[in-house]
């Protein structure tokens, strides 16, 4: 506890900074996945009633369906476009200056939901939907990546996992403030929507007052003076120099390469494992189960005969238990490691899967296994907050270089929007077709994935760069040449993350 109060005086800055960039980075991706779903009633009769007053005539109910389908899936497409143009343009323009750009761009997609209900256009809600998505997409690809370059090695794990904690911090917002006592009625639904304006706004005014990150300035812009006075704002008076030594480490193995594209990143021998533990893990936290989850949470609390006005508030109880599980995960990553709270989270979760689809299975037979679903239920949002949700932002972090980190980021983005559209188009028929079985199918990709965790992915808690680099080299290339350079091509190329 004295460690804890001591760290917390001595690197106060990085702390400061840490929320800050959690505010306007991954916060507003939670909030969004959750705060669209409490106004969906009001926008869809928003839209009939703005038709039948420019064309005399209601809209067919499945015109109207479609219509705010595309609303909730053009966040995605527009998710995918920020992620695609992030990596080139963070490379050429720094971290802080993109992530300032992305606050302007919440901003007014703030303003059109706002006003959308003032100017009877529902357009305005489908083009700031398609904002937001613009402006997370960004802010989702620059966040883990800015949080975890600002952070030494003994606090890296801390700080990589809140980027999980204000994603579920964002989620649980939107669920607090889209109830009908809130924001979530009729009236007040434009101002919900726009509500997300003030994260950015937060952000906008203060990250100017922060620095870029340490390592930015002395690998990329080669000023070792504004390195060190970087370190000594976020990190506070103290001998730092090992981490400078480490970052100079870095650097100096990074005078004969270059950033690759993201093709190249791909072909590159060097990078093989690195892609693979990355699609791995990234591809788990799509396919885990965890919306499934939240899909059948109704489902489960309606059959276990809560009252209808209660089953938001239980739900908003489910929202809580990831909260606090991330904030937790926060801190143990650094006493357990990233490793076994990866694959010991995948076979936790898989444990409650099996028996969940079991207690789904027998639920009208024993009136009993209603309340069991609903513990179960709220389990494996706590196992999946306390391995795989902040553990896994830290994996993605560590296992790349900074002359590599944009273009895996890119990678990880389309990653993460493609599987959230192509999720959100067969979930229902999977459900459909499978009922409460579609759970099975979880927990074989959690059982395979815990698996080749378990046997691939080098531990990386405590380690600096070179070394987790050293240590996938192994694996890259055999132990016989674990001391090859990042990759061959010439020093004289240029950056770039474009395709």
């Amino acid at each position: 506890m004295a460690t804890f109060f001591s760290d917390l005086v001595q690197f106060q800055g990085l702390f400061q900074m840490i929320f800050v960039l959690g505010i306007g980075g991954s916060f507003p991706y939670g909030f969004h996945i959750s705060v669209i779903n409490y106004p969906s009633v009001h926008i869809r009769k928003f839209i009939n009633e703005t038709w039948i007053e420019r064309h005399g005539s209601p809209l067919h109910p499945e015109t109207v369906m479609l219509l705010w389908s595309f609303i909730v899936s053009v966040y995605g497409i527009g998710g995918l476009l920020g992620s695609l143009c992030c990596g080139y343009l963070t490379t050429k323009y720094r971290k802080k200056k993109c992530q300032m750009c992305t606050n302007l761009i919440m901003l007014v997609a703030a303003l059109f939901m706002a006003f959308s209900k003032t100017a009877k256009s529902f357009e305005m809600i489908l083009f700031g939907r398609f904002l937001y998505g613009i402006g997370t997409g960004f802010s989702l690809n620059i966040h883990p990546q800015y949080v975890g370059e600002i952070s030494p090695k003994k606090l890296r794990g801390f700080t990589n996992s809140t980027v999980a904690v204000f994603l579920t911090l964002g989620k649980l917002t939107g669920q607090v403030i889209g109830l009908r006592e809130i924001l979530g009625s009729e009236a007040l639904w434009p101002w919900l929507l726009a509500s997300s304006g003030l994260s950015a706004l937060v952000q906008l005014v203060a990250l100017p007052f922060f620095p870029d990150s340490p390592s930015y300035l002395l690998i990329q812009k080669g000023n070792e003076e504004a390195c060190r006075k970087a370190i000594r704002k976020l990190w506070g008076e103290g001998d730092h120099q090992a981490e400078i030594d480490d970052i100079m480490k870095e650097k100096a193995a990074m005078t004969s390469t270059k950033t690759l594209r993201v093709l190249e990143v791909i072909k590159a021998r060097s990078l093989r494992w690195q892609l693979y533990i990355l699609v791995t893990v990234m591809t788990t936290l799509q396919l885990c189960g965890i919306n499934a989850i939240y899909f059948y949470s109704f489902e489960v609390f309606h059959t276990a005969k809560f009252e209808e006005y209660l089953i938001p508030y239980v739900s908003l109880g489910v929202g809580l238990c990831e909260c606090l599980s991330s904030i937790l995960c926060s801190t143990l990553i650094e006493r357990f490691g990233r490793k076994v709270l990866l694959w010991g989270g995948y076979m936790l979760m898989c444990s409650v899967l099996a028996l969940l689809t079991m207690t789904l299975s027998l639920q009208h037979q024993f009136f009993w296994m209603n309340y069991f679903s609903v513990i179960l239920i709220f389990l494996f949002v706590i196992f999946y907050g306390i391995g795989p949700s902040g553990a896994t932002i830290s994996i993605m972090v560590e296992i790349f270089s900074q002359s590599f980190r944009p273009s895996a980021f890119l990678i990880v983005g389309c990653i993460n929007w493609m599987g959230l559209f192509v999720l959100g188009m067969i979930f229902p028929l999977i459900v459909d077709n499978l009922g409460p079985f579609c759970f099975l199918i979880f927990l074989g990709i959690l059982a395979l994935s815990a698996i080749f965790i378990y046997l691939y992915l080098p531990e990386t808690k405590g380690k600096s760069i070179m070394e987790i680099k050293a240590e996938f080299n192994k694996l890259n290339f055999g132990k016989k040449e674990t001391s090859v350079t990042e990759n061959n091509f010439p020093k004289e190329q240029l950056f770039c993350t474009r395709l």
